[in-house]
C-alpha cells in the first residue's frame, strides 16, 4: 500500500482559534487518502494586518517549521497575502530537493478563479482592513504580470469591511454581516464579476453571507451563479493535485 500524502496547512498568525477554523473546511473536500495537519504560528502577530505583518510572522514561522519540511509533501501558507514565507519554504533545501510543492492561499484562489470564470468575466476580493486594497491589488499585478485592475480585464479589484481577521470573530454577528455584505456589493457594482474570492483565512465559512449580498443585489438567478472561493479549500486541492501529478 502506498504512504498516505500528507499536506501541513500553515497559519502563519499566532492565534489558535483561527488555525482551529480551518480544519472543517478541510475535511469537507473529502481528502480521506491524504493527511492534514495545522500549524499555529508559536509567537508574533496575532493577526496580520499589514506586509510588516506578514515579515513578522516569517521570522516566528520559520525556525519552527524547520523539522516539519521532511515530513509532508505539501505545504498551503494560510494567509491571504503575498506571504512571504511562501518563497522562503520554496527555497528551503529540504523543498527543493525533494520538489515538494508550497502555494498561499492567495495564490490558489487567484489561479482557481480565473480558471472557472467565462471568458467575459472578472473576479474581485473582498477583504478585511482597507490596506489590503492596495495590497492585495498589486499583487494580484504582480502575479498575472499585468497592471493592477481596469486594464487587466479579468480582476474588478479588491472592496474591504474595514475588519482585521481578529475583529470578524469578535466583532457583533450583525455588524460583521452588515460590512461582509456591503464590501461584496460594492464589488459587484464594477461589473462582469463572476467570482468573489474570500480575502483573509479569518473569512473561512462565510461564503453563506457573501452570497446573501450577491442575491439581494442581482437576483436569485445571476446572483446564484456568482462563484465563491475559500483560498484555504483552493489551495488544499490545488496541492493534492500537483502532489498526485509529481508521484
Amino acid at each position: 500500500m502506498a504512504p498516505k500524502r500528507s499536506i501541513l496547512v500553515i497559519n502563519p498568525n499566532s492565534t489558535e482559534s483561527m488555525t482551529n477554523s480551518l480544519i472543517p473546511l478541510v475535511d469537507k473536500l473529502g481528502f480521506d487518502d491524504t493527511t492534514h495537519t495545522f500549524f499555529t504560528a508559536p509567537s508574533g502577530p496575532e493577526s496580520i494586518n499589514n506586509e510588516d505583518d506578514a515579515a513578522e510572522s516569517t521570522k516566528h514561522c520559520l525556525p519552527s517549521l524547520q523539522s516539519t519540511l521532511s515530513k509532508h509533501d505539501g505545504f498551503l501558507v494560510a494567509c491571504y497575502s503575498k506571504h512571504p514565507l511562501v518563497p522562503a519554504l520554496k527555497s528551503e533545501q529540504t523543498i527543493r530537493q525533494t520538489r515538494k510543492v508550497v502555494t498561499g492561499i492567495f495564490e490558489a484562489s487567484v489561479a482557481t478563479a480565473l480558471q472557472i470564470i467565462d471568458p467575459d468575466e472578472r473576479f474581485g476580493i473582498v477583504s478585511t482592513g482597507k490596506v489590503w486594497e492596495e495590497i492585495l491589488s498589486e499583487a494580484v499585478a504582480s502575479m498575472l504580470g499585468t497592471p493592477k485592475e481596469g486594464e487587466a480585464g479579468r480582476f474588478a479589484g479588491v472592496e474591504t469591511t474595514g475588519l482585521s481577521a481578529v475583529e470578524l470573530h469578535t466583532t457583533p454577528a450583525d455588524e460583521v454581516r452588515r460590512k461582509m455584505k456591503d464590501a461584496v456589493k460594492r464589488l459587484l457594482k464594477k461589473g462582469r464579476v463572476g467570482a468573489i474570492c474570500l480575502g483573509c483565512a479569518g473569512m473561512s465559512g462565510m461564503d453563506e453571507m457573501v452570497r446573501e449580498a450577491c442575491v439581494e443585489l442581482l437576483g436569485d438567478a445571476e446572483g446564484g451563479r456568482i462563484r465563491i472561493l475559500d483560498g484555504v479549500q483552493c489551495g488544499v486541492a490545488w496541492l493534492e493535485g500537483a502532489i498526485r501529478a509529481g508521484q
